[in-house]
């Protein structure tokens, strides 16, 4: 199942994946799985890291196709194992500045029938042309999510 709700402000994706609640909690908690799916379509994570805790800060640069580099950075504001990962997440220019700061939380329930539903939201945004290319980058983000999820046990 896939769903979104998209507003002036905010951006919230639903997507059930055939896969139990720690092992997606754990994609986005572990390094290694997350560079390898938490990109959009046709892009590489070509740096990144981070302090997954409250408090901690993470980065991470994708690289697209033509060889653009696309930098972020935000600070994980709230962990609860399996359930609940909330972040900060701000775009990076070409001088290191931050450019506005958004939250994104992700939540896991169980899903009728097993698996995971995951909701995805975010906000707040202020232009309409940011808010749509940001929910279709984040929308085949949870598709490679999807795709990379049977590849691990």
């Amino acid at each position: 199942m896939n769903a979104e709700t998209v507003d002036a402000l905010t951006i919230e994706l639903v997507r059930v994946y055939d896969a139990p609640r720690d092992l997606v909690f754990r994609m986005w908690t572990d390094p290694e799985h997350l560079n390898r799916w938490c990109h959009p379509k046709d892009f590489t994570v070509t740096a990144s890291g981070g302090d997954i805790r409250p408090g901690g800060a993470w980065h991470s640069t994708i690289t697209a196709p033509d060889g653009t580099d696309y930098r972020m950075a935000g600070t994980y504001r709230e962990i609860v194992a399996n359930e609940r990962l909330v972040f900060t997440h701000a775009w990076i220019d070409a001088d290191g500045s931050a450019g506005v700061e958004r939250v994104i939380t992700v939540l896991l329930e169980d899903a009728e029938g097993g698996g995971t539903r995951l909701t995805f939201h975010e906000a707040p945004f202020d232009a309409a042309d940011v808010r749509d290319s940001n929910s279709e980058g984040w929308a085949e983000v949870l598709d490679s999510l999807d795709a990379y999820l049977p590849t691990v046990g």
